[in-house]
């Protein structure tokens, strides 16, 4: 395969997609509202249903026969495929558009192909990568858990004694997961003016402690059957692959309602999530070793795989009024 660092098209050494990344999405047009699949390179997006409809896989028997899942409206269909042909079709497209591409024709020097499904990222609508049947968010992190913990419970009773033994979560809205961009309202819901009053009555109010949480999404390719239990060390396999995400808390009314089973209103108003899906594969070179736990977990919960997280450096800025 042809090296997947250097492209021929021009792409900016500041691009957060390089060759490298090419992550998936959902793209339309103001020619075409359909939305569609497509990767992001650079500053274009590759229209992937485009480039199927012109011989763009022709290279690659064992990808063409499969290329109606690039004519969907959603990304389901793809990552339904499972990971073998997620890396298939990675590597295939890296191949395409790298520098010295074996086969030039398909793209490269075929200008009424590109000219036609290569289309600048300022061009396209984003939409929503896939149809989301199912939200479960996970407490995530032992730092973040012993701050968020401090602020509902106090620094001594901040981890509760479950948390080192398996992983907390909670299903979420998932209705109410949009792609980042999407304008959100803030929530209502009820509130306590003052913890320490008693009686506590709270008031019906709109939120006052609006808080972020930048976190890293992962949506999963393919499931199981009611009741089959999918073992830790195969789970993995079942990775499409990650979003950024924002998962939107509304602090006040969530310390009224969290008691006793966790999160409701303060959670579900609205998540965020990147338009554009990063493969499993690309993230596997970040693999390292995580944070010991020196808690013995039960026996299904033990990895043999020691480099079992992922090193990614996430940076946020805040923009007021």
């Amino acid at each position: 395969m042809a090296s997947a660092t250097k492209s021929w098209l021009s792409i900016s050494t500041n691009s957060h997609f390089s060759l490298a990344n090419i992550p998936f999405g959902i793209i339309s047009t103001p020619t075409n509202g359909t939305p569609r699949p497509a990767i992001a390179i650079g500053d274009y997006a590759l229209d992937l249903s485009l480039f199927a409809q012109g011989r763009g896989f022709s290279a690659a028997p064992s990808i063409e026969k499969d290329i109606q899942v690039f004519s969907e409206q959603t990304l389901n269909a793809f990552a339904a495929k499972g990971q073998p042909f997620h890396r298939e079709v990675r590597k295939y497209l890296q191949d395409i558009l790298a520098e010295a591409t074996p086969h030039p024709a398909i793209l490269k020097t075929n200008d009424s192909l590109r000219s036609k499904a290569l289309i600048p990222l300022k061009n396209v609508q984003s939409h929503l990568p896939l149809e989301i049947g199912d939200y479960t968010d996970f407490f995530a992190g032992k730092n973040h858990a012993f701050n968020i913990g401090t602020l509902f419970r106090g620094p001594e009773n901040a981890l509760n004694p479950n948390y080192l033994h398996l992983p907390v979560a909670y299903h979420g809205r998932a209705s109410s997961v949009v792609v980042s961009g999407t304008p959100l309202r803030r929530p209502w819901g009820q509130t306590l003016a003052d913890p320490k009053a008693e009686p506590k009555v709270p008031t019906f109010t709109p939120c006052k402690r609006l808080d972020i949480e930048l976190e890293l999404g992962m949506f999963v390719s393919r499931g199981n059957k009611l009741g089959d239990q999918i073992s830790v060390k195969s789970a993995p396999e079942h990775i499409f692959g990650y979003v950024l995400m924002n998962d939107w808390s509304a602090r006040d009314i969530q310390m009224w309602e969290y008691v006793p089973l966790g999160p409701f209103n303060a959670k579900n108003f609205g998540t965020t999530i990147s338009a554009w899906v990063v493969l499993a594969d690309a993230l596997a070179p970040f693999a390292t070793k995580g944070i010991e736990n020196k808690t013995q977990l039960q026996k299904y919960l033990q990895q043999d795989e020691a480099n079992n997280v992922l090193d990614i450096e996430l940076e946020i800025d805040l923009t007021s009024k």
